[in-house]
Protein backbone atom coordinates (compact mmCIF):
# COMPACT_ATOMS: atom_id res chain seq x y z
CA UNK A 1 0.00 0.00 0.00
CA UNK A 2 0.90 3.67 -0.86
CA UNK A 3 1.61 6.03 1.52
CA UNK A 4 0.70 9.16 1.37
CA UNK A 5 2.28 12.61 2.75
CA UNK A 6 0.28 15.28 4.79
CA UNK A 7 0.59 18.56 5.89
CA UNK A 8 -0.82 20.16 9.08
CA UNK A 9 -1.66 23.80 8.88
CA UNK A 10 -2.85 25.78 12.20
CA UNK A 11 -1.52 28.38 14.20
CA UNK A 12 -1.97 26.50 17.11
CA UNK A 13 0.97 24.06 16.96
CA UNK A 14 -1.38 22.05 20.08
CA UNK A 15 -4.11 21.47 17.92
CA UNK A 16 -1.82 20.07 15.11
CA UNK A 17 -0.19 17.70 17.71
CA UNK A 18 -3.78 16.50 18.88
CA UNK A 19 -4.47 15.38 15.65
CA UNK A 20 -1.07 13.90 14.96
CA UNK A 21 -1.80 11.88 17.79
CA UNK A 22 -5.65 11.04 17.07
CA UNK A 23 -5.08 8.46 14.53
CA UNK A 24 -2.79 5.28 13.61
CA UNK A 25 -1.44 7.48 10.33
CA UNK A 26 1.17 4.54 9.23
CA UNK A 27 -1.97 2.04 9.37
CA UNK A 28 -4.05 4.38 7.21
CA UNK A 29 -1.49 4.32 4.71
CA UNK A 30 -0.65 7.96 5.45
CA UNK A 31 2.21 9.86 7.25
CA UNK A 32 2.94 13.57 8.77
CA UNK A 33 5.11 14.96 6.68
CA UNK A 34 5.23 18.64 8.88
CA UNK A 35 3.30 21.03 9.94
CA UNK A 36 3.26 24.88 9.34
CA UNK A 37 1.47 27.76 11.62
CA UNK A 38 0.07 30.07 8.41
CA UNK A 39 -0.26 29.68 5.19
CA UNK A 40 2.36 31.51 4.02
CA UNK A 41 4.99 29.06 5.66
CA UNK A 42 2.69 25.66 4.30
CA UNK A 43 2.84 27.26 0.98
CA UNK A 44 6.96 26.78 1.14
CA UNK A 45 6.55 23.83 2.89
CA UNK A 46 3.89 22.52 0.21
CA UNK A 47 6.85 22.75 -2.20
CA UNK A 48 9.55 20.85 -0.24
CA UNK A 49 7.80 17.95 0.83
CA UNK A 50 5.06 17.61 -2.29
CA UNK A 51 2.26 16.68 0.18
CA UNK A 52 -0.93 14.64 -0.55
CA UNK A 53 -3.29 15.86 1.09
CA UNK A 54 -2.90 19.61 2.91
CA UNK A 55 -5.93 20.01 5.91
CA UNK A 56 -5.69 23.54 7.64
CA UNK A 57 -7.85 25.97 9.44
CA UNK A 58 -9.15 28.67 8.22
CA UNK A 59 -8.60 31.34 10.49
CA UNK A 60 -4.66 32.10 10.92
CA UNK A 61 -2.54 35.07 10.90
CA UNK A 62 -0.83 36.37 7.39
CA UNK A 63 -2.51 33.93 5.07
CA UNK A 64 -6.39 32.52 5.64
CA UNK A 65 -7.02 28.79 5.17
CA UNK A 66 -9.11 28.97 1.70
CA UNK A 67 -6.33 31.53 0.29
CA UNK A 68 -4.17 29.09 1.09
CA UNK A 69 -6.13 26.32 -0.75
CA UNK A 70 -6.74 28.08 -3.45
CA UNK A 71 -3.02 29.08 -4.20
CA UNK A 72 -2.24 25.36 -3.74
CA UNK A 73 -4.81 24.18 -5.88
CA UNK A 74 -3.49 26.39 -8.51
CA UNK A 75 -0.05 25.27 -8.58
CA UNK A 76 -1.05 21.18 -7.45
CA UNK A 77 -4.24 20.51 -9.55
CA UNK A 78 -4.32 17.07 -8.12
CA UNK A 79 -3.54 17.95 -4.68
CA UNK A 80 -6.48 16.93 -1.95
CA UNK A 81 -7.58 19.71 0.88
CA UNK A 82 -9.49 19.50 4.06
CA UNK A 83 -10.66 22.76 5.83
CA UNK A 84 -10.88 22.61 9.59
CA UNK A 85 -12.69 25.12 11.29
CA UNK A 86 -14.67 26.51 14.87
CA UNK A 87 -16.66 28.67 12.16
CA UNK A 88 -20.01 27.23 11.19
CA UNK A 89 -20.37 29.89 8.69
CA UNK A 90 -22.38 29.27 5.23
CA UNK A 91 -19.76 31.41 3.06
CA UNK A 92 -17.06 30.23 4.13
CA UNK A 93 -18.10 26.66 3.20
CA UNK A 94 -19.50 27.89 -0.34
CA UNK A 95 -15.82 29.43 -1.00
CA UNK A 96 -14.81 25.85 0.61
CA UNK A 97 -16.70 24.21 -2.26
CA UNK A 98 -15.96 27.08 -5.00
CA UNK A 99 -12.06 25.40 -4.61
CA UNK A 100 -13.21 21.55 -4.24
CA UNK A 101 -11.94 21.38 -1.29
CA UNK A 102 -12.41 17.34 -0.20
CA UNK A 103 -14.09 18.42 3.32
CA UNK A 104 -15.08 20.73 5.50
CA UNK A 105 -14.88 19.77 9.07
CA UNK A 106 -15.85 21.91 12.40
CA UNK A 107 -13.88 21.85 15.18
CA UNK A 108 -13.41 19.55 17.60
CA UNK A 109 -12.50 17.11 15.09
CA UNK A 110 -13.46 13.55 16.24
CA UNK A 111 -10.97 10.71 15.63
CA UNK A 112 -13.79 8.65 13.97
CA UNK A 113 -14.74 11.43 11.51
CA UNK A 114 -11.26 12.22 10.95
CA UNK A 115 -10.68 8.43 10.00
CA UNK A 116 -13.58 8.09 7.92
CA UNK A 117 -12.84 11.07 5.93
CA UNK A 118 -8.95 10.27 5.25
CA UNK A 119 -9.78 6.57 4.36
CA UNK A 120 -12.24 7.83 1.42
CA UNK A 121 -8.80 10.50 0.47
CA UNK A 122 -6.98 7.28 0.67
CA UNK A 123 -9.17 5.31 -1.95
CA UNK A 124 -9.66 8.37 -3.86
CA UNK A 125 -5.46 8.42 -4.11
CA UNK A 126 -5.74 4.27 -4.85
CA UNK A 127 -7.47 4.68 -7.45
CA UNK A 128 -6.14 7.80 -9.01
CA UNK A 129 -2.77 6.31 -8.33
CA UNK A 130 -3.85 2.51 -9.95
CA UNK A 131 -5.33 4.76 -13.40
CA UNK A 132 -2.01 6.36 -13.68
CA UNK A 133 -0.63 2.76 -13.53
CA UNK A 134 -3.13 0.85 -14.61
CA UNK A 135 -1.43 -0.67 -17.91
CA UNK A 136 -5.03 -1.92 -19.43
CA UNK A 137 -5.44 1.79 -19.87
CA UNK A 138 -2.24 2.53 -20.30
CA UNK A 139 -2.39 0.04 -23.23
CA UNK A 140 -5.69 1.39 -24.76
CA UNK A 141 -4.17 5.20 -24.41
CA UNK A 142 -1.48 3.86 -26.65
CA UNK A 143 -3.35 2.33 -29.15
CA UNK A 144 -5.24 5.50 -29.25
CA UNK A 145 -1.81 7.73 -29.81
CA UNK A 146 -0.15 4.96 -32.10
CA UNK A 147 -1.19 6.14 -35.63
CA UNK A 148 0.06 9.84 -34.55
CA UNK A 149 3.15 7.93 -33.11
CA UNK A 150 3.72 6.20 -36.44
CA UNK A 151 3.20 9.07 -38.78
CA UNK A 152 5.41 11.09 -36.85
CA UNK A 153 7.80 7.53 -37.46
CA UNK A 154 7.60 7.83 -41.02
CA UNK A 155 7.88 11.90 -41.40
CA UNK A 156 11.29 11.28 -39.38
CA UNK A 157 12.21 8.46 -41.35
CA UNK A 158 11.80 11.05 -44.44
CA UNK A 159 14.03 13.61 -42.62
CA UNK A 160 16.99 11.18 -41.79
CA UNK A 161 16.42 12.12 -38.27
CA UNK A 162 16.83 8.51 -36.80
CA UNK A 163 19.82 6.67 -36.64
CA UNK A 164 20.27 3.48 -38.26
CA UNK A 165 20.51 1.36 -35.43
CA UNK A 166 17.44 2.39 -33.56
CA UNK A 167 15.17 2.37 -36.63
CA UNK A 168 14.26 -1.56 -36.07
CA UNK A 169 12.92 -0.80 -32.08
CA UNK A 170 11.28 2.40 -32.85
CA UNK A 171 9.56 -0.22 -35.71
CA UNK A 172 8.71 -2.51 -32.95
CA UNK A 173 7.73 -0.01 -30.57
CA UNK A 174 5.11 1.71 -32.79
CA UNK A 175 3.96 -2.00 -34.62
CA UNK A 176 5.34 -0.86 -37.99
CA UNK A 177 6.45 -3.49 -40.36
CA UNK A 178 9.60 -2.44 -42.43
CA UNK A 179 10.61 -6.21 -43.37
CA UNK A 180 11.49 -4.49 -47.28
CA UNK A 181 13.17 -5.95 -48.48
CA UNK A 182 13.32 -2.51 -50.84
CA UNK A 183 11.95 0.33 -50.35
CA UNK A 184 10.62 3.92 -51.93
CA UNK A 185 9.49 7.12 -51.91
CA UNK A 186 6.58 8.64 -54.24
CA UNK A 187 5.37 12.47 -53.50
CA UNK A 188 2.13 13.34 -54.44
CA UNK A 189 2.49 17.17 -55.46
CA UNK A 190 -1.39 18.92 -56.35
CA UNK A 191 -0.18 22.27 -58.63
CA UNK A 192 -2.18 24.94 -58.21
CA UNK A 193 -5.41 25.84 -60.26
CA UNK A 194 -4.57 26.61 -63.55
CA UNK A 195 -7.81 28.00 -64.50
CA UNK A 196 -11.18 29.07 -62.73
CA UNK A 197 -13.11 25.83 -61.68
CA UNK A 198 -14.42 23.11 -59.45
CA UNK A 199 -10.77 22.76 -58.28
CA UNK A 200 -9.99 26.17 -57.61
CA UNK A 201 -13.30 26.29 -55.63
CA UNK A 202 -11.65 23.15 -53.10
CA UNK A 203 -10.42 23.96 -50.53
CA UNK A 204 -6.42 23.21 -50.56
CA UNK A 205 -6.44 21.14 -47.23
CA UNK A 206 -9.60 19.18 -47.84
CA UNK A 207 -8.37 18.46 -52.00
CA UNK A 208 -5.04 17.06 -50.53
CA UNK A 209 -7.08 14.97 -47.57
CA UNK A 210 -9.30 13.95 -51.04
CA UNK A 211 -6.20 12.90 -53.11
CA UNK A 212 -4.80 11.13 -49.95
CA UNK A 213 -7.46 8.76 -49.40
CA UNK A 214 -7.69 8.21 -53.14
CA UNK A 215 -4.40 6.95 -52.86
CA UNK A 216 -4.75 4.98 -49.34
CA UNK A 217 -7.45 3.05 -51.71
CA UNK A 218 -6.24 2.76 -54.77
CA UNK A 219 -2.35 1.04 -53.43
CA UNK A 220 -3.97 -0.68 -50.30
CA UNK A 221 -4.24 -4.14 -51.44
CA UNK A 222 -2.00 -4.40 -54.12
CA UNK A 223 1.26 -2.49 -52.41
CA UNK A 224 2.42 -2.61 -49.31
CA UNK A 225 2.72 1.71 -49.22
CA UNK A 226 1.54 4.26 -46.70
CA UNK A 227 0.48 7.28 -47.14
CA UNK A 228 1.43 10.49 -44.71
CA UNK A 229 0.98 14.00 -45.18
CA UNK A 230 4.23 16.02 -45.08
CA UNK A 231 5.04 19.61 -45.70
CA UNK A 232 1.73 20.00 -47.45
CA UNK A 233 1.85 16.48 -50.24
CA UNK A 234 1.05 13.38 -49.68
CA UNK A 235 4.06 10.82 -48.82
CA UNK A 236 3.90 7.86 -50.36
CA UNK A 237 6.15 5.20 -48.60
CA UNK A 238 5.92 1.78 -49.82
CA UNK A 239 8.02 -1.81 -49.70
CA UNK A 240 8.77 -4.30 -52.49
CA UNK A 241 9.85 -7.90 -52.70
CA UNK A 242 11.75 -7.23 -55.87
CA UNK A 243 13.52 -4.53 -57.91
CA UNK A 244 11.98 -5.24 -60.82
CA UNK A 245 8.39 -4.75 -59.37
CA UNK A 246 9.75 -0.83 -59.63
CA UNK A 247 8.46 -0.23 -63.08
CA UNK A 248 4.94 -1.76 -62.32
CA UNK A 249 4.77 0.89 -59.35
CA UNK A 250 5.34 3.84 -61.37
CA UNK A 251 2.73 2.66 -63.90
CA UNK A 252 0.69 2.26 -61.11
CA UNK A 253 1.32 5.63 -59.95
CA UNK A 254 1.07 7.04 -63.16
CA UNK A 255 -2.41 5.67 -63.18
CA UNK A 256 -3.10 7.13 -59.57
CA UNK A 257 -2.19 10.61 -61.08
CA UNK A 258 -4.60 10.43 -63.54
CA UNK A 259 -7.85 9.31 -61.90
CA UNK A 260 -6.93 12.16 -59.23
CA UNK A 261 -7.70 14.31 -61.86
CA UNK A 262 -10.68 12.45 -62.79
CA UNK A 263 -11.84 11.72 -59.65
CA UNK A 264 -10.47 14.77 -57.23
CA UNK A 265 -10.28 17.08 -59.98
CA UNK A 266 -6.44 17.80 -59.19
CA UNK A 267 -3.77 18.30 -61.00
CA UNK A 268 -1.29 15.68 -59.23
CA UNK A 269 2.69 14.95 -60.02
CA UNK A 270 3.66 11.69 -58.48
CA UNK A 271 7.42 11.87 -57.97
CA UNK A 272 9.09 8.47 -57.33
CA UNK A 273 12.76 8.34 -55.49
CA UNK A 274 15.45 6.07 -55.65
CA UNK A 275 14.65 2.49 -54.78
CA UNK A 276 16.61 1.75 -51.67
CA UNK A 277 17.92 -1.50 -49.69
CA UNK A 278 17.01 -0.01 -45.86
CA UNK A 279 15.24 2.45 -44.29
CA UNK A 280 17.57 4.60 -43.49
CA UNK A 281 18.22 5.76 -47.08
CA UNK A 282 14.50 6.74 -47.09
CA UNK A 283 15.06 10.13 -46.67
CA UNK A 284 17.53 10.18 -49.59
CA UNK A 285 14.37 8.55 -51.87
CA UNK A 286 12.36 11.17 -50.57
CA UNK A 287 15.03 13.56 -52.08
CA UNK A 288 15.02 12.03 -55.37
CA UNK A 289 11.38 11.96 -55.29
CA UNK A 290 11.36 15.59 -55.09
CA UNK A 291 13.33 16.49 -57.17
CA UNK A 292 11.54 14.17 -59.74
CA UNK A 293 8.68 16.64 -59.02
CA UNK A 294 10.53 19.27 -60.49
CA UNK A 295 10.59 17.57 -63.73
CA UNK A 296 7.12 18.19 -64.52
CA UNK A 297 8.14 21.76 -66.35
CA UNK A 298 9.39 20.01 -68.85
CA UNK A 299 7.05 16.82 -68.79
CA UNK A 300 4.02 18.31 -67.15
CA UNK A 301 1.63 17.41 -64.63
CA UNK A 302 -1.21 14.94 -64.15
CA UNK A 303 1.92 12.23 -64.23
CA UNK A 304 4.46 9.73 -62.65
CA UNK A 305 7.62 10.81 -62.94
CA UNK A 306 10.94 8.67 -61.84
CA UNK A 307 14.01 10.17 -60.80
CA UNK A 308 15.69 6.93 -61.92
CA UNK A 309 14.72 7.93 -65.67
CA UNK A 310 15.12 11.28 -65.28
CA UNK A 311 18.42 11.92 -63.81
CA UNK A 312 20.38 7.86 -63.50
CA UNK A 313 23.72 9.84 -62.32
CA UNK A 314 21.97 10.23 -59.07
CA UNK A 315 22.45 7.81 -56.75
CA UNK A 316 20.16 6.06 -53.78
CA UNK A 317 23.17 5.59 -52.17
CA UNK A 318 25.20 8.45 -52.38
CA UNK A 319 24.13 10.36 -49.52
CA UNK A 320 24.56 8.50 -46.68
CA UNK A 321 26.42 10.46 -44.55
CA UNK A 322 24.24 13.30 -43.65
CA UNK A 323 22.71 10.85 -40.46
CA UNK A 324 25.78 10.04 -39.59
CA UNK A 325 27.45 13.54 -39.37
CA UNK A 326 24.15 14.33 -37.70
CA UNK A 327 24.76 11.48 -35.16
CA UNK A 328 28.49 13.07 -33.93
CA UNK A 329 26.63 16.53 -33.57
CA UNK A 330 24.13 15.71 -31.49
CA UNK A 331 26.30 13.11 -29.16
CA UNK A 332 28.97 15.81 -28.82
CA UNK A 333 25.42 17.82 -27.39
CA UNK A 334 24.34 15.36 -25.11
CA UNK A 335 27.99 15.38 -23.07
CA UNK A 336 28.69 11.86 -23.12
CA UNK A 337 32.35 10.97 -23.93
CA UNK A 338 31.53 6.82 -24.81
CA UNK A 339 28.48 7.83 -27.31
CA UNK A 340 30.19 9.83 -29.07
CA UNK A 341 33.42 8.28 -29.08
CA UNK A 342 30.98 5.15 -30.33
CA UNK A 343 29.55 8.20 -33.29
CA UNK A 344 32.85 8.78 -34.52
CA UNK A 345 33.77 4.89 -35.19
CA UNK A 346 30.43 4.40 -37.13
CA UNK A 347 31.02 7.08 -39.65
CA UNK A 348 34.42 6.24 -40.02
CA UNK A 349 34.02 2.63 -40.31
CA UNK A 350 30.99 3.40 -43.42
CA UNK A 351 33.44 5.33 -44.87
CA UNK A 352 36.22 2.71 -44.64
CA UNK A 353 33.80 0.18 -46.75
CA UNK A 354 32.24 2.24 -48.93
CA UNK A 355 34.61 2.49 -51.56
CA UNK A 356 33.92 5.72 -52.45
CA UNK A 357 35.97 7.94 -54.99
CA UNK A 358 38.36 10.49 -54.44
CA UNK A 359 35.86 12.91 -55.64
CA UNK A 360 33.67 12.35 -53.24
CA UNK A 361 35.79 11.39 -50.57
CA UNK A 362 36.30 15.28 -50.79
CA UNK A 363 32.35 16.11 -50.90
CA UNK A 364 32.40 14.13 -47.94
CA UNK A 365 35.08 16.07 -46.08
CA UNK A 366 33.99 19.57 -47.16
CA UNK A 367 30.41 18.47 -45.72
CA UNK A 368 31.44 17.17 -42.55
CA UNK A 369 33.45 19.99 -41.77
CA UNK A 370 30.91 22.67 -42.82
CA UNK A 371 28.58 20.62 -40.37
CA UNK A 372 31.02 20.82 -37.94
CA UNK A 373 31.26 24.86 -38.42
CA UNK A 374 27.53 25.72 -38.43
CA UNK A 375 27.41 23.40 -35.05
CA UNK A 376 30.10 25.39 -33.68
CA UNK A 377 28.93 28.86 -34.41
CA UNK A 378 24.74 28.19 -33.38
CA UNK A 379 26.86 27.36 -30.31
CA UNK A 380 28.88 30.32 -29.91
CA UNK A 381 32.44 28.58 -30.24
CA UNK A 382 35.56 29.73 -31.10
CA UNK A 383 36.87 27.04 -33.19
CA UNK A 384 40.16 28.65 -33.42
CA UNK A 385 40.66 27.09 -30.03
CA UNK A 386 39.56 23.36 -31.36
CA UNK A 387 41.06 23.34 -34.68
CA UNK A 388 44.56 26.05 -34.61
CA UNK A 389 44.88 28.94 -37.05
CA UNK A 390 48.16 27.52 -38.52
CA UNK A 391 46.26 25.67 -41.36
CA UNK A 392 42.58 25.53 -42.50
CA UNK A 393 40.57 22.58 -41.50
CA UNK A 394 39.87 20.92 -44.97
CA UNK A 395 43.51 20.90 -45.17
CA UNK A 396 43.91 19.12 -42.05
CA UNK A 397 41.38 16.48 -42.71
CA UNK A 398 42.72 16.02 -46.27
CA UNK A 399 46.24 15.36 -44.72
CA UNK A 400 45.20 12.45 -43.00
CA UNK A 401 46.31 8.74 -44.82
CA UNK A 402 43.42 6.41 -43.73
CA UNK A 403 39.56 6.34 -42.03
CA UNK A 404 41.37 5.07 -38.54
CA UNK A 405 43.63 8.60 -38.81
CA UNK A 406 40.69 10.35 -39.77
CA UNK A 407 38.23 8.57 -36.61
CA UNK A 408 40.84 9.88 -33.97
CA UNK A 409 41.27 13.06 -35.43
CA UNK A 410 37.40 13.51 -35.56
CA UNK A 411 37.34 12.10 -31.76
CA UNK A 412 39.61 14.24 -30.65
CA UNK A 413 38.41 17.34 -31.85
CA UNK A 414 35.05 16.76 -31.14
CA UNK A 415 35.50 15.83 -27.44
CA UNK A 416 36.92 19.34 -27.07
CA UNK A 417 34.07 20.71 -28.58
CA UNK A 418 31.65 18.77 -25.91
CA UNK A 419 34.07 20.04 -23.29
CA UNK A 420 33.39 23.34 -24.40
CA UNK A 421 29.28 22.81 -24.63
CA UNK A 422 29.33 21.29 -21.20
CA UNK A 423 31.56 24.74 -20.14
CA UNK A 424 28.88 26.80 -21.88
CA UNK A 425 26.16 24.93 -20.33
CA UNK A 426 27.15 25.28 -16.92
CA UNK A 427 28.37 28.91 -17.09
CA UNK A 428 25.04 29.88 -19.05
CA UNK A 429 22.95 28.14 -15.88
CA UNK A 430 25.58 29.34 -13.51
CA UNK A 431 24.64 33.08 -15.52
CA UNK A 432 20.85 32.34 -15.02
CA UNK A 433 21.81 31.60 -11.18
CA UNK A 434 23.61 35.13 -10.83
CA UNK A 435 21.28 36.81 -12.43
CA UNK A 436 18.06 36.00 -10.49
CA UNK A 437 20.49 36.34 -7.11
CA UNK A 438 21.27 40.02 -8.55
CA UNK A 439 17.61 40.79 -8.67
CA UNK A 440 16.95 39.72 -5.30
CA UNK A 441 19.78 42.20 -4.04
CA UNK A 442 18.22 44.96 -5.69
CA UNK A 443 14.62 44.18 -5.36
CA UNK A 444 14.64 42.37 -2.20
CA UNK A 445 12.31 45.47 -0.57
CA UNK A 446 9.75 44.77 -3.04
CA UNK A 447 7.14 43.23 -1.16
CA UNK A 448 5.43 41.77 -4.64
CA UNK A 449 8.12 39.86 -5.00
CA UNK A 450 8.01 36.05 -5.20
CA UNK A 451 9.42 32.97 -7.70
CA UNK A 452 6.31 34.29 -10.12
CA UNK A 453 8.05 37.51 -10.49
CA UNK A 454 11.30 36.32 -10.77
CA UNK A 455 10.56 33.67 -13.43
CA UNK A 456 8.55 35.94 -15.52
CA UNK A 457 11.93 38.31 -15.17
CA UNK A 458 14.45 35.65 -16.74
CA UNK A 459 11.77 34.51 -19.05
CA UNK A 460 11.53 30.57 -17.75
CA UNK A 461 9.17 28.18 -16.28
CA UNK A 462 9.00 27.86 -12.21
CA UNK A 463 9.66 24.15 -12.63
CA UNK A 464 12.81 24.31 -14.62
CA UNK A 465 13.97 27.69 -12.40
CA UNK A 466 13.04 26.30 -9.04
CA UNK A 467 15.14 23.23 -10.17
CA UNK A 468 18.90 24.92 -10.94
CA UNK A 469 18.43 27.63 -8.28
CA UNK A 470 18.34 24.63 -5.88
CA UNK A 471 20.36 22.78 -7.56
CA UNK A 472 23.42 25.46 -7.72
CA UNK A 473 22.67 27.08 -4.48
CA UNK A 474 21.24 24.63 -1.97
CA UNK A 475 18.13 26.35 -1.24
CA UNK A 476 14.75 26.95 -2.70
CA UNK A 477 14.30 30.49 -4.10
CA UNK A 478 11.95 31.22 -1.06
CA UNK A 479 14.34 30.21 1.75
CA UNK A 480 17.02 32.03 -0.45
CA UNK A 481 14.89 35.18 -0.58
CA UNK A 482 14.35 34.61 3.55
CA UNK A 483 17.58 34.31 3.87
CA UNK A 484 18.76 37.37 2.22
CA UNK A 485 15.97 39.39 4.12
CA UNK A 486 16.92 38.54 7.21
CA UNK A 487 20.42 39.28 6.72
CA UNK A 488 19.61 42.74 5.73
CA UNK A 489 16.78 43.17 7.92
CA UNK A 490 19.32 42.22 10.85
CA UNK A 491 22.51 44.83 9.30
CA UNK A 492 19.23 47.38 9.39
CA UNK A 493 19.01 46.45 13.31
CA UNK A 494 22.04 47.23 14.46
CA UNK A 495 22.82 49.91 12.29
CA UNK A 496 19.52 52.27 12.03
CA UNK A 497 17.22 54.00 14.79
CA UNK A 498 14.20 52.19 12.97
CA UNK A 499 11.22 50.82 14.83
CA UNK A 500 10.27 47.26 13.70
CA UNK A 501 7.36 48.03 11.45
CA UNK A 502 9.79 50.29 9.36
CA UNK A 503 12.25 47.59 9.22
CA UNK A 504 9.85 45.24 8.37
CA UNK A 505 8.82 47.08 4.91
CA UNK A 506 12.14 47.99 3.82
CA UNK A 507 13.12 43.98 3.82
CA UNK A 508 9.86 43.33 1.83
CA UNK A 509 7.38 42.78 4.66
CA UNK A 510 3.87 44.16 4.21
CA UNK A 511 2.74 43.30 7.81
CA UNK A 512 5.32 43.64 10.69
CA UNK A 513 3.55 40.55 13.21
CA UNK A 514 4.57 38.49 10.29
CA UNK A 515 7.95 39.59 9.69
CA UNK A 516 8.86 39.30 13.34
CA UNK A 517 7.31 35.47 13.23
CA UNK A 518 9.55 34.86 10.69
CA UNK A 519 12.54 36.76 11.85
CA UNK A 520 11.71 34.88 15.52
CA UNK A 521 11.63 31.45 13.41
CA UNK A 522 14.93 32.60 11.89
CA UNK A 523 16.92 33.59 15.32
CA UNK A 524 14.92 32.10 17.82
CA UNK A 525 14.07 35.79 19.37
CA UNK A 526 12.36 38.77 18.51
CA UNK A 527 13.73 41.38 16.69
CA UNK A 528 14.38 43.78 19.75
CA UNK A 529 15.48 41.14 21.99
CA UNK A 530 17.86 40.39 18.99
CA UNK A 531 19.10 43.77 18.60
CA UNK A 532 19.65 44.26 22.74
CA UNK A 533 21.71 40.84 22.99
CA UNK A 534 23.63 41.83 19.91
CA UNK A 535 24.35 45.65 21.33
CA UNK A 536 25.09 44.23 25.21
CA UNK A 537 27.56 42.16 23.42
CA UNK A 538 29.26 44.36 21.88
Amino acid sequence: MSRYSVLLVDDEEEVCQVIMKKLDWESMGFCIAGYARNGIEALELAEEIQADVVMADIKMPYMDGLTLCRKLKEIYPKIKVIIFTGFDEFEYAKEAIKIEVEEYILKPVRARELREVFERIRRNLDQEMDEKQNIAKLREYYMQSLPVLQENFYTSLLEGRIAGDAIEQYARNYQVDLSGPYYIVSVLHISKAEEEGAQAAIDPLLLSMSVKKLAEEQLAGIWNSKVVTYLGDSVVITQLQEEEAVTRFTDTMDRLCKMAKRVCNACVTAGVGHLCSSPQQLFVSYQGAKNAVSYRVLYGNTRAISIAEMDPQESADAPWEEPYIQKILKKIKMGEMQPLTEAVLEFTAKIAGSRMSLQKYRILIMELITEIFRFGANNRMNLEEIFGTDSDVYTQAMQLESPESLGQWLKENCLKMQNMVLHERQDTTKSFVDKAIEYVSEHYSDQELSIEVICKYLNVSAAYFSTVFKKETGKTFINYLTDYRMGKAVDLLLMEKEKTYIIAQKVGYSDPNYFSYVFKKQFGMSPSKYKTMKLEQN
